[in-house]
């Protein structure tokens, strides 16, 4: 037998290990993979990511909207009038399913099957590759796209409907972001402290640059931070950027959005049961390794966002 044949039997063996009857992931390596993916997220973490052991789920979601007390007449309860229940309502999360193939050098599975890794090594890759896409489509969903798979849901982009506004075209500014935060109803502004603007990497860029023009010891802080570590702000809310923000939207396709949210209103719904499945090409020498995963994701409570779009992201001055 040669080497080649030797290690690719090895690691016909480990993935044989890794897997249970039908392919589906180990309930160990399935946590490793989640984790993995949630940790090279840049926006996944600061989301409320729901394990689901089925393709659907609910999310109750309870609140008073309206004024609970009233002036009190002693020795006598309230009338029924003047008595407040909470509003009461459920998201569903349908997961859709997606499949991933990912080619891996035998070298790669060489080196990593002498090293003893080679699970750790495939987990990663793979992780690290559909949290990427995941990413891409909770944002950019399209179910009116000519992409095959933004086609499969709306993102949140899409889903962010009830308080927009136009930023006619200009690049991030403070004035912007001022009219997203009076766009946003008070029931929902006093009710969290976890608000943060999430845009594009040109938009972020755009405001950082319009700080530095401050005379002030702001504009010089500004001036001289890395944008990758800076934590901009306006009023105390952070503004992020999220590397799979489009940056071609509108007619003249340079422009992005601008989404006031708390992240946590943002659920993202992911399926447990991971199925991978491997093959070789012995003429391309790959190892093949093709990977399905189920999610969904909604807003908990849509009204409580505030879009801003026609925001110019075009590199330049």
């Amino acid at each position: 037998m040669t080497a080649n044949q030797t290690f690719i039997q090895k690691a016909d063996m480990v993935v044989a290990d890794l897997i249970n009857e039908g392919g589906y992931l180990l309930p160990e390596q399935s946590k490793q993979f989640f984790e993995i993916a949630i940790t090279e997220s840049n926006l996944l973490p600061r989301l409320t990511v729901k394990p689901m052991s089925s393709p659907s789920m609910e999310l109750s979601k309870v609140g008073f909207s309206g004024r609970v007390l009233r002036g009190a007449v002693e020795s006598r309860a309230l009338s029924e009038a003047d008595r407040s229940r909470p509003d009461f309502g459920k998201v569903t999360l349908n997961t859709q399913e997606l499949v991933g193939e990912i080619h891996i050098p035998y070298a790669a599975v060489e080196d990593n099957i002498l090293q003893g890794n080679f699970v750790n090594f495939i987990t990663q890759l793979m992780a690290k590759a559909v949290a990427r896409d995941i990413e891409e489509l909770i944002i950019t969903g399209d179910t009116s796209s000519a992409d095959g798979y933004l086609h499969l849901m709306n993102g949140f982009l899409k889903q962010t409907t009830s308080h927009v506004i136009d930023a006619g075209g200009v690049r991030l500014n403070k004035g912007i972001l001022k009219q997203m935060i009076q766009a946003m109803p008070s029931l929902y502004w006093r009710g969290s402290r976890n608000f943060m603007f999430l845009t594009s990497k040109n938009a972020m860029i755009d405001y950082h640059d319009s700080l530095t023009s401050r005379q002030t010891l702001l504009g010089d802080k500004a001036l001289t931070t890395d944008v990758r570590s800076a934590s901009d702000e306006y009023a105390g809310i952070p503004v992020i950027d999220v590397p799979v923000y489009p940056e071609n939207l509108g007619t003249t396709t340079d422009e992005t959005n601008v989404v006031l949210v708390d992240p946590k209103n943002m659920a993202v719904g992911m399926q447990r049961d991971i199925k991978v499945e491997t093959a070789k090409d012995i003429s391309a020498r790959v190892y093949i390794t093709v990977v399905s995963v189920r999610l969904d994701a909604k807003y908990i409570h849509e009204p409580a966002t505030v879009k801003a779009t026609h925001v110019l992201a075009s590199a330049g001055n």
